[in-house]
This record gives C-alpha cells, sequence and structure tokens, in this order.
C-alpha cells in the first residue's frame, strides 16, 4: 500500500515544486512538470534540459500531459485521473482501479442478466400455465354446449318422431272417417 501510495505521489507532484501538478507538461524525456515550473527553470538555468535525468532538448517543446484515466470514482460513476482524485470535486469519494471497477461491474451486469432471464422464465412459465387452463376451461365449456345441442337435437327428434307418429295417425283416421263421412251421405 505504501508503494502504490508512493507511485501514486510520483505521478501527481511535481518534482520541482513538490505540489500536485497544475498545468501539466510532459517533456521528451517521458518526464512530467507543472507548465510554470519547467518554464521558470529554463529561464533560470539558460537552456532546455531535464531537471531529472538532464537530457537537453534542441527545442523546448512542451506537450499538455493529459493525465491516463486510471481511476474509477464510484460516487460519480465515472473515470478519472490520479490528478482530478485529488481535485475539492471528488474529495471524500471511493475510488477503485479501473480494471477492479470493470470486473465489478460485469459481475454485477452478468447478475443483473442471470435475474432479468429468471423471471422472464418465470413470467413465461406463468403465462403458458395461464394458457392451458384458458385452453382446458373452453374445451370443457365446448363440451357442455356441445352436450347441450346433443340433447336439445335428441328431445327435438323425440317430438318430431311424436309429431310425425301423431300425423300418420290423423292421416288414417282422416281416410276411415272420409270413407264413413262418404258412406254416411250416400
Amino acid at each position: 500500500m505504501a508503494s502504490t501510495h508512493q507511485s501514486l505521489n510520483e505521478e501527481l507532484i511535481c518534482s520541482l515544486c513538490l505540489e500536485i501538478f497544475t498545468d501539466p507538461v510532459i517533456l521528451e524525456c517521458s518526464h512530467s512538470f507543472c507548465r510554470s515550473c519547467i518554464t521558470r527553470c529554463w529561464e533560470k538555468l539558460g537552456e532546455s534540459s531535464c531537471p531529472v535525468c538532464k537530457e537537453t532538448f534542441l527545442e523546448r517543446n512542451l506537450r499538455t500531459n493529459r493525465e491516463q484515466l486510471r481511476l474509477f470514482c464510484e460516487t460519480d460513476k465515472k473515470l478519472i485521473c490520479h490528478t482530478c482524485s485529488h481535485s475539492r470535486e471528488h474529495r471524500d469519494h471511493s475510488f477503485l482501479p479501473i480494471d477492479e471497477a470493470v470486473e465489478i461491474y460485469k459481475e454485477q451486469a452478468d447478475s443483473q442478466q442471470n435475474h432479468i432471464t429468471a423471471e422472464f422464465a418465470k413470467m413465461h412459465q406463468s403465462l403458458t400455465d395461464r394458457e392451458q387452463r384458458v385452453i382446458r376451461e373452453l374445451r370443457q365449456r365446448e363440451e357442455e354446449i356441445l352436450h347441450r345441442m346433443e340433447k336439445n337435437l335428441g328431445e327435438i327428434r323425440g317430438k318430431l318422431d311424436c309429431v310425425e307418429e301423431k300425423l300418420s295417425e290423423l292421416q288414417k283416421q282422416m281416410e276411415t272417417d272420409a270413407l264413413t263421412f262418404l258412406q254416411v251421405k250416400r
């Protein structure tokens, strides 16, 4: 932990002013300084060289040192650089290395995906059960209606047979009565 803290300080602290970088720049030798600190140093020395490794440069080529985003601010849910982790904006926030944050969020995403899959499986099973129940009820109703229709048809056929029988009897009686009627008139 102490070596991590020391490494962090080396990445954030200007070796000239011993403060957290302000407008960090990087030299061709890969050492970083505050822009104002290296400019003052070069004015004093009269030459362009690195105060750390003493490499001399033909041109004063100061490139803005964009700190790599290596931390994840758990509070703000965003990536930040080491310098920003010491700023007022992130004071009292908790941080994770990006790799660790990625693993945590992958696990959470996997867990969430499994939960969603399980919930949809439950919903699917519930809908399947309901579909089968509705189909059973529909078939039962269909059978009841069909049974009633067959019963009604049977009753109608019975009544029809009865009517046809009475009609046949009436026809016979009319034939007999008509002959009797005609014979009486003669």
